[in-house]
């Protein structure tokens, strides 16, 4: 049995690496196989997306959209979320619900700048929530169900 001390790939299995501008006679001597002066000739140098001229890939491509820097990140919850840990008994429905609760009883991993409520599954239990935003499915069905839902979303002010 060999030790590890003792490991050793097969003999013609692995190959040197190419040892460049030590002389005419390694083959790639002088300019080490880079042809001759100019930026690219030099070490540490990468052209980004750089196309011989061409219109490199990048700028070929149209636009499309905008990512607002600003926008909030909301955790999104469903009805079929929260009856589900209802019915494992990781939430009570008669206490308030609201974002720490959610994310205590295992619902969300993490709030971020708020909670989304949204309208999908069936809700049969009646619920207190105070989330960030809700859908109108989501509210309606709340309501239906003889919930409430209060929104933390500060509602923009109507211009004179």
């Amino acid at each position: 049995m060999t030790k590890l001390n003792e490991l050793a790939p097969s003999v013609g299995s692995t190959k040197g690496r190419m040892r460049v501008g030590r002389g005419p006679g390694s083959g790639k001597g002088k300019t080490a196989g880079r042809g001759v002066k100019g930026q690219k000739a030099r070490s540490g140098v990468a052209i980004a997306a750089f196309e011989g001229g061409q219109m490199p890939l990048h700028m070929r491509m149209p636009k499309r959209g905008f990512n607002n820097p600003r926008a909030k990140q909301l955790a999104e919850v469903n009805f079929w979320r929260l009856e589900q840990a209802i019915a494992a008994g990781k939430l009570d429905a008669s206490k308030p619900i609201d974002g720490e609760t959610l994310v205590a009883a295992g619902i969300l991993r993490r709030v971020n700048d708020g909670v989304k409520l949204l309208g999908k599954g069936e809700l049969t239990s009646k619920l207190n929530l105070t989330v960030y935003a809700a859908s109108a499915a989501a509210r309606a069905a709340v309501e239906k169900a003889g919930g409430a839902v209060t929104e933390t979303r500060p509602v923009a002010q109507a211009e004179a």
